[in-house]
């Protein structure tokens, strides 16, 4: 953890890095659910079934996200408000999904719609506890290597590869704090893989502001953590999937 942060103190602080490193980053969210439901050991086999029906074969459920980024902030969200399959014959609204930070101010915004609500959590930035890894390997032809942490509350093993020569601590959903932007994020081996396929380096301060008017109960991320942690427990007890409702 000493290592990151000096490591970025000194790329931040370097007044080129600072005037170029801006811009946004595409990437593709894809869950399998078939590997979700295999983890759920507790599910009933009618819950099972049921995803079965649903998905058959076709266990991949795909997402366009997006991430503006500077040196300083970044902010995390649907690539579109509206969802669509590939055919185009099928849409929805997406759920609220906004993850603001403020590396300078150690300060983050997230407006997380889940549970049947919209939350508003306000708190300081809570670095993941991250291991640098000795691997690399090629992602849109940035060098990225690779670290690893844990989500205790899901039980989620987290892998990051991140491109230092990209030195920003951004990076997609709600992990950061690695000394390059975090090009694909891994999670329980693979259940959800989300992956850059477009960077594009142009001014967004407009984009990273805050709203003007914030709507949801607000919470700190202790209130999120005993939400999810007691959905999670509360589906175990009635074999339900926790995750038709909260993110995975």
């Amino acid at each position: 953890m000493k290592y990151i942060k000096i490591l970025l103190l000194v790329l931040l602080t370097t007044p080129s890095w600072a005037q170029k490193m801006e811009g946004v980053v595409t990437y593709e969210r894809v869950q399998y659910w078939t590997k979700i439901i295999s983890r759920l050991t507790f599910l009933s086999q009618e819950e099972k079934d049921r995803v079965k029906m649903t998905w058959g074969n076709d266990d991949e459920w795909k997402t366009k996200m997006k991430l503006y980024f500077s040196p300083t902030q970044s902010k995390y969200t649907y690539f579109n408000t509206q969802g669509q399959t590939e055919d185009g014959n099928y849409s929805w609204r997406q759920d609220e999904y906004e993850i603001y930070r403020d590396f300078d101010k150690e300060r983050k915004t997230e407006i997380i719609e889940m549970l049947g609500r919209t939350y508003l959590l306000e708190d300081s930035l809570n670095m993941p506890r991250w291991k640098i890894m000795n691997q690399i390997k090629d992602i849109q032809g940035h060098v990225c290597m690779m670290a690893v942490t844990e989500d205790t509350i899901r039980n989620q093993k987290i892998t990051a590869w991140f491109a230092d020569d990209i030195p920003v601590q951004a990076g997609p959903e709600r992990y950061f704090g690695l000394p390059g932007l975090i090009m694909e994020l891994s999670l329980n081996d693979g259940d959800v893989v989300i992956t850059a396929t477009n960077i594009e380096m142009k001014p967004v301060v407009e984009e990273l502001k805050l709203p003007k008017k914030l709507k949801g109960r607000k919470i700190t991320d202790a209130d999120y953590d005993k939400i999810i942690s007691t959905h999670i427990r509360d589906s175990i007890k009635s074999h339900r999937n926790p995750y038709w409702a909260i993110r995975y």
